[in-house]
């Protein structure tokens, strides 16, 4: 008897340690979500600069700091040559300072593992495997240089920095398994290969030199139609064969270097998600420098998890949940468009930090159901209640239980608009909405003194077929049937009292036409609040002067709310 109760409370004892493990990941209609405690989260984060967690009186610092920003995620660094200064020997002490702060401050906690490389390099690497180089051999160019670079095709290098990743990992299950702080783990940082698209050391040589891999060839000919186009030509244009060498089944060129580093690359990480999954398994990630600017492969960092190559880390890491980009450079809703694939969610774990996250944090919650946002180098900026970033942190925290039932149900569009790309055209069934900045509209004078006007964005999401939520910042939305804007003759410029100018109205170009269709008009436009049930509380109604008298929704620049549509039809 006392053997069996001492087998139960072992079970529910195991069980009780599991269920505090809340993150994972689930599909919801369209989209996939991340779960946190049984419910969806949507990541408002902010990424430490690469030393913000090395000392624990910044950690507290900060992490109080990001508190007041509004932020409920922060990404942190955790660095191998502080976790094993000295082989075999690991100070956890920085880690514990990170989850004691965590959870003081309501924050959850995605941790970046810089191991064997960060940006390429291996500078987080311990100097007791730097200067054992020929233990830990380095990755070589083309004409022998070797690099900052440990070698990914090396055993000694893998057991070295997995053993450290293990060792971590299981203080993390240890410390952190009762609270499910940790929601998600980054593996690596910005892995590919610099000055060379590929390693050129002996082992790689090798390698490169004898056959694909079955596996991978398997997987592009059942993948078919649903390769990513890059690898889909890059394939058939050699003849999609199924055997031979790199340079046979890919042709000859830096390209092929790049897709034969990218499977050993991912290979490699494949076997630390193994790790990470048989001792704490919370959804885990890779993140990518964009191959931007016109580069070439080893002027970015050739192989990473790039778009273009989804298709060979997809296969030879099955283990991880999905690839992430960088982004900083131009070019924003492209960039995320690239990483919104049919078999990987979009998560941004780092983007250039900039009051106008808000504005792109909901363009990308509401045109691409993504997991999260998350600024770099957060703790630099302003944690000044009423700032355009925390105001919009603010104001997504309270639209999270809206976003996250609506996320993949189709019924959900992101608005992102600046100088140059001012207008967006939505088609809803019988509906038109037509979708502009702000600004061009004639009321705010920088519109038109010159000034740069800044982004405005925001998200839609239709709750039934008259009643809509218009959310963001710089916004302005037209409702109209598809047969009356048809009818219609295109927008005129506007005076400044709103009206067109003479002798462009509307009835002078429909005038041989006669009308037999019905119109939308707004019945009721509210400002609302969002209730954790996911429940609106009128704030105020907006009527006369700031709708237009009835013609439009808008939302100023420097002006986050949360608006609740109602449209009626009439003859």
């Amino acid at each position: 008897m006392m053997r069996n109760i001492a087998a139960i409370l072992c079970v529910l004892l195991g069980m009780g340690m599991a269920s505090a493990q809340t993150s994972s990941l689930r599909r919801h209609g369209d989209a996939v979500q991340l779960m946190v405690e049984g419910r969806p989260f949507i990541i408002l984060g902010g990424e430490l600069g690469n030393s913000s967690a090395a000392c624990p009186q910044d950690i507290v610092h900060n992490f109080a700091k990001l508190r007041r920003m509004g932020l409920n995620t922060v990404l942190v660094p955790a660095y191998w040559d502080l976790t094993e200064p000295v082989e075999g020997e690991f100070d956890f002490s920085l880690t514990d300072k990170v989850l004691e702060e965590a959870r003081a401050n309501d924050l959850k906690v995605v941790f970046l593992w810089f191991g064997a490389w960060k940006n390429s390099m291996s500078c987080y690497a311990p100097l007791w495997f730097k200067r054992d180089y020929r233990k830990y051999p380095r990755a070589r160019t083309r004409d022998g240089k070797p690099l900052e670079i440990a070698s990914a095709f090396s055993e000694n290098v893998f057991r070295a920095d997995n053993k450290a990743f293990a060792a971590w990992l299981e203080h993390i299950a240890e410390k952190d398994r009762d609270h499910g702080t940790v929601i998600m783990i980054q593996i690596e940082n910005e892995i590919g290969m610099l000055e060379d698209a590929r390693d050129h050391s002996k082992e790689a040589d090798r390698l490169f030199r004898s056959s694909v891999p079955e596996e991978l060839t398997a997987y592009l000919k059942n993948m078919g139609d649903m390769l990513h186009p890059y690898m889909k030509d890059r394939w058939e244009a050699n003849g999609s064969r199924t055997r031979g060498t790199w340079t046979e089944v890919f042709g000859e060129s830096i390209y092929t270097d790049e897709i034969f580093m990218a499977w050993h690359y991912a290979g490699y990480v494949e076997r630390m998600a193994r790790t990470a999954r048989n001792i704490y398994d919370v959804p885990l990630y890779v993140n990518a420098a964009m191959n931007s600017r016109g580069r070439k492969p080893g002027e970015y960092p050739s192989a990473g998890p790039l778009a273009h190559l989804t298709d060979i880390w997809h296969c030879a890491a099955p283990s991880l949940d999905f690839l992430s980009p960088d982004l900083y450079d131009n070019g924003f809703k492209d960039w995320v468009a690239k990483y919104d694939l049919h078999n990987n969610p979009l998560f941004i774990p780092e983007t250039k930090h900039m009051q106008n996250n808000g504005v792109r944090a909901f363009y990308v919650l509401g045109e691409h159901d993504a997991l999260g946002i998350s600024p770099f180098a957060i703790e630099d900026g302003s944690d000044e209640q009423g700032t355009p970033f925390v105001e919009g942190y603010e104001k997504l925290r309270e639209m999270m239980p809206l976003i996250t039932e609506w996320q993949g149900q189709g019924a959900m569009w992101g608005l992102l608009f600046d100088q140059t790309d001012k207008e967006r055209i939505i088609t809803d069934g019988d509906l038109t909405l037509t979708c502009r900045h702000n600004f061009t509209l004639p009321w705010d004078p920088r519109a038109t003194d010159g000034s740069i006007w800044p982004e405005g964005g925001g998200l839609i999401i239709r709750l039934a077929d008259d009643e809509y939520i218009v959310a963001g910042n710089g916004i302005v939305v037209e409702f109209a049937k598809t047969s009356e804007k048809s009818m219609t003759a295109s927008r005129k410029d506007l005076g400044e009292d709103g009206f067109a100018a003479a002798g462009a109205g509307e009835a002078s170009a429909v005038k041989s036409m006669k009308w037999d269709s019905p119109r939308c008009g707004l019945g009721s436009v509210d400002e609302v609040e969002v209730l954790p049930d996911g429940s609106f509380r009128t704030i105020r109604r907006l009527n006369g002067d700031q709708d237009h008298q009835g013609r439009h929704v808008r939302i100023s620049v420097g002006d986050y709310k949360i608006l609740h549509v109602k449209l009626y039809e009439y003859r």
